[in-house]
């Protein structure tokens, strides 16, 4: 009898834990399906092409209401970007749920912050400069597309899935457990320390038309990725230790040479 209510409590236990985990995996797959859509109309957002709101659409307010309005977006953006990224998070969000899914849920608010600044933001369409030269002009949008590009090529190479929490939830739910993470300077990284900091920052300023808003937008999070960097290498230092320094010491942080 007792046999089989143990085998009966067994299955339960098996049942509930492959619910758990396929939760968690469809969970982690939607939040990523939500970053890449994001990140793709970041693009556009960005460039002004092939998407119905970008930064120079909208509705119009007055100059000051589009400042205060905009700015605010881009600090819950940082504020939740920098603050769900910190140690101390992690651990808080691991006393309520699994840590399986904290890199996911980190993901999925840092989209959806996104997707609320592209809704709300409101254009400043005063122009700070015009590249009218049809061989400037191509060559500013090509240096944004290149940094796009960056953005995603260093995300590769430093584990793309992990860093947006495909990884964990498959590994999870295939009952593995994720390695440790080891500190490597594949490609860029062996360069530069920062080189998807360095992607937006070329997506962000190159542009052949440059107005009001898109200004006040590439400055900030430019400010905020100065930032971010600080913040994000006193974790890696944290992590590391002298291994890290030895690298921030030996490696340019966004300029190949300059230290």
């Amino acid at each position: 009898m007792s046999t089989a209510i143990e085998r009966e409590q067994g299955s339960h236990k098996a049942f509930a834990t492959f619910v758990g985990r396929t939760l968690a995996l469809c969970y982690g797959g939607l939040s990523y399906m939500i970053f890449f859509g994001t990140f793709l109309y970041a693009i556009g957002f960005v460039s002004g092409l092939m998407v119905p709101k970008t930064i120079d659409t909208g509705a119009e307010t007055s100059v000051l209401s589009a400042v205060v309005i905009n700015l605010a977006l881009l600090t819950l953006f940082a504020v939740q970007h920098s603050g769900m990224a910190r140690q101390g998070f992690k651990r808080l969000f691991a006393r309520f749920a699994s840590p399986v899914i904290e890199r996911s849920t980190y993901v999925l608010l840092a989209s959806l912050a996104l997707a609320l600044l592209f809704w709300q933001w409101r254009p400043m369409p005063a122009v700070v400069w015009d590249i009218e030269t049809p061989l400037l002009a191509n060559l500013a949008i090509g240096g944004m597309m290149l940094g796009w590009l960056i953005v995603l090529y260093s995300s590769f190479l430093i584990s793309h899935f992990e860093l947006f929490g495909l990884t964990q939830v498959v590994s999870h739910f295939a009952g593995r457990v994720v390695a440790p993470m080891k500190f490597k300077t594949p490609g860029l990284y062996r360069l530069i320390r920062h080189p998807i900091y360095l992607g937006f920052i070329i997506a962000f300023w190159s542009t052949p038309t440059m107005t009001a808003g898109h200004l006040l937008f590439a400055a900030v999070t430019t400010a905020y990725i100065f930032v971010g960097i600080y913040l994000e290498e006193r974790d890696l230092v944290a992590l590391f230790g002298d291994e890290y320094r030895r690298y921030r010491a030996r490696v340019a942080m966004l300029i190949p040479g300059i230290r």
